[in-house]
């Protein structure tokens, strides 16, 4: 039994993985045993339905390379992410990506040499994705947008797929909020990054996990906690709707003193009716969104919750919140 410290964590979360687990194991393993590294794996699994934490379990007690940290539920992918870093024991980096090996294992082998030269994050920039057109452009769109409305430049088309430094670590456990965006934090952090070209392999079993709704959200987590945009729409919101209703309301006077004409009917009333309700939905609605990120933040309720973990072939019952 090897109870040692590893260099390096591959930090994994998995839901409903069970068609891609065997392969995934398979090439993980490839790594550890050609890379002079020490290395260890921790796979996290979110509240999967199928057969995955079985296939975890009997890995992690024949193996003790591998530790599995099993949720109470499913609290999403940011989420379990987090709970791997909680769990991380490596002393140089941890190395995040997908367990659906869309994000290849063995590119630690590319990244590691920038961290010897000083790098503390070292992330994975997509150069092509395999991926329907629909998702291609929903992933473009969503990171010139913002890029554009956020003070931290996060580069495009990069994401969770990186080598961070221990010291990188330490600092996003720290961050506890609710809504979490982790390449925001990772980027948020500072230090020295670069960015690493890969090409991103396609779906090898199974079905992609993010759905439009998820990535919406995770979306909406990047623009809301990382930008002071919507807020200060709502302003420029204001400023254009009372500038717009005063050229209609210099217009309509303009029209009564010279011309003696004042336009007829209930037109002009629906117009502004219209007008002022959208605007105060639309900012009752951006302002919700904030109130509701704050209501569940100060709950101050744990981020996540283990039922078991198993490291070094043993499983244990304790959970880090």
């Amino acid at each position: 039994m090897n109870n040692l410290e590893p260099q390096i964590n591959l930090l994994i979360p998995l839901y409903n993985e069970e068609e891609v687990f065997d392969k995934l194991i398979e090439r993980l393993s490839k790594v550890m045993e050609a890379s002079p590294l020490s290395i260890k794996v921790i796979m996290i699994d979110d509240g999967s339905l199928d057969n995955t934490a079985e296939l975890m379990r009997k890995v992690s007690l024949q193996d003790d390379r591998f530790t599995s940290i099993f949720l109470s539920r499913n609290f999403g992918h940011q989420i379990a992410l987090t709970a791997g870093l909680d769990y991380v024991d490596a002393t140089e980096a941890v190395m995040i990506l997908d367990g659906d090996l869309q994000d290849p294992p063995e590119l630690i082998e590319d990244f590691y040499p920038y961290l010897k030269k000083g790098y503390d994050v070292i992330y994975a920039v997509r150069k092509k994705r395999k991926e329907s057109f629909f998702k291609i452009i929903a992933y473009k769109v969503f990171y010139k947008v913002l890029k554009r409305i956020s003070k931290l430049e996060i580069p495009v088309d990069s994401g969770d797929f990186s080598l961070i430094s221990r010291r990188v670590v330490n600092d996003m456990i720290r961050m506890r909020e609710e809504s979490r965006f982790l390449r925001g934090m990772r980027n948020w952090v500072g230090y020295k990054q670069i960015g690493v070209e890969y090409e991103r392999e396609e779906r090898q079993e199974g079905d992609s996990k993010y759905t439009i709704r998820k990535l919406l959200s995770l979306a909406l987590n990047g623009i809301f906690n990382f930008s002071e945009y919507p807020i200060k729409f709502i302003s420029n919101l204001g400023i254009l709707t009372v500038t717009v209703s005063l050229v209609y309301l210099i217009y309509t006077l303009i029209k009564k003193i010279f011309f003696g004409v004042v336009p007829e009917g209930f037109t002009g009333t629906i117009i502004v009716i219209i007008l002022f309700g959208g605007v105060q939905l639309i900012s009752i609605g951006i302002l919700g969104e904030y109130i509701l990120r704050i209501f569940f933040q100060v709950k101050n309720r744990p981020l996540y919750l283990v039922k078991s973990h198993i490291k070094n072939k043993e499983e244990h019952g304790s959970a880090i919140l």
